[in-house]
């Protein structure tokens, strides 16, 4: 047997394949645009892994996805191939529109076709697990419940905007073709072989650089943060168990200000590597411009996952940010080569004129 992984180069896709072939003997065909998010390097360790097939290529040709689900027998589809970042959406929306929307699309297409030409007991056997986002949901206010899978869509972002229009046609070809799929809305995932321009390892980074800590506006935006390794568990239980045209939100049970985030980083670094002169990375703490439509509140009610499928996480944030940290410290080759120069001049673009 063989599950298809599309965006399986990228932060959470590489840490699921990962997880996957530990845990499993399934192989993975892993289907990876290598856009900037997406890094080789964090799959080195299966280079010389029978189980693991690595293709670079685009959800968006229907050609190669037809022919790498009918050539692999694939009997499970798991896409995370997606453009993620609200701060790059805002700065060129267009490349979300083609990956989050189109993409999907044609991958979807590419799946039914497949889907159509199985027999009966592998068309039953069959699933595609299309992963998107808290975003979807749009903002809370501090005192709202968290979101629960039947909140209504209110996206502020190109990002989630386009992630929601993803999310509608999946639904849409199970309630138009019998297409079996699921979908999984997950919070603010951190840990591993995360690409430096989200805040966790971004501020990692500048602390350990001597640089400043960008924090947008007052630093109160509120997340609930989901260490990577409880998403990819969350994924396999869903993929295993879900039920066919389901939604499950995926959450750390997490509530955390981006600001207090930040200075539990620091409070870790102090203690792991502290600075030569003595002082607390929090002195390196700056306050910048916060984005346009930058949402307050998500929060995430995991509770149906737990109900059904008797998922929860194994990570609290103390322990998860922990070793999250280590991780980096301990890796700082990988992120060293993660911060080309195409990396550095987006970092120019998007800080450049958020003046505290």
């Amino acid at each position: 047997m063989t599950i298809l992984v599309t965006g399986g180069a990228g932060f959470i896709g590489s840490n699921f394949v990962l997880d996957w072939l530990a845990a499993s003997d399934e192989a993975v065909v892993n289907l990876d645009k290598l856009t900037y998010a997406g890094n080789p390097e964090n799959l080195a360790s299966l280079r010389d892994d029978a189980r693991h097939v690595f293709v670079k290529g685009d959800i968006g040709d229907y050609a190669l996805v037809l022919d790498l689900l009918t050539r692999h027998r694939v009997r499970a589809v798991v896409n995370f191939a997606a453009e993620s970042h609200v701060d790059r959406s805002i700065h060129g929306p267009e490349d979300f529109i083609q990956t989050n929307i189109l993409g999907s699309f044609r991958l979807l297409e590419a799946v039914r076709c497949y889907w159509n030409g199985l027999d009966d007991a592998e068309k039953n056997a069959f699933r595609l697990l299309h992963v998107s986002t808290d975003e979807v949901y749009g903002s809370l206010a501090k005192t709202d419940p968290p979101f629960a899978e039947s909140n209504q869509y209110q996206p502020n972002s190109p990002y989630s905007a386009s992630k929601a229009a993803s999310d509608h046609l999946v639904r849409a070809y199970h309630h138009t073709y019998g297409l079996p799929v699921l979908t999984t809305n997950c919070s603010n995932n951190y840990g591993p072989y995360h690409f430096p321009e989200k805040l966790i390892p971004l501020c990692i980074q500048n602390a350990l650089s001597g640089k400043p800590l960008p924090i947008y506006g007052d630093g109160q935006q509120i997340r609930d943060w989901l260490y990577v390794k409880d998403h990819c568990s969350a994924i396999r239980r869903v993929l295993e168990a879900g039920r066919v045209g389901e939604v499950y939100n995926v959450g750390g049970w997490n509530e955390k200000a981006n600001l207090e985030v930040v200075h539990t980083l620091c409070a870790i670094l102090d203690e792991l590597q502290p600075r030569a002169d003595g002082k607390s990375y929090a002195e390196q703490i700056t306050y910048v411009t916060d984005r346009p439509g930058h949402d307050r509140r998500y929060a995430i009610d995991a509770g149906k996952l737990e109900r059904e499928l008797g998922w929860k996480p194994a990570e609290s944030f103390e322990t998860g940010i922990r070793k999250t940290v280590q991780w980096y410290l301990r890796h700082q080759d990988w992120v060293n080569n993660v911060l080309s120069g195409d990396y550095q001049s987006w970092l120019d673009k998007n800080y450049a004129n958020r003046h505290g």
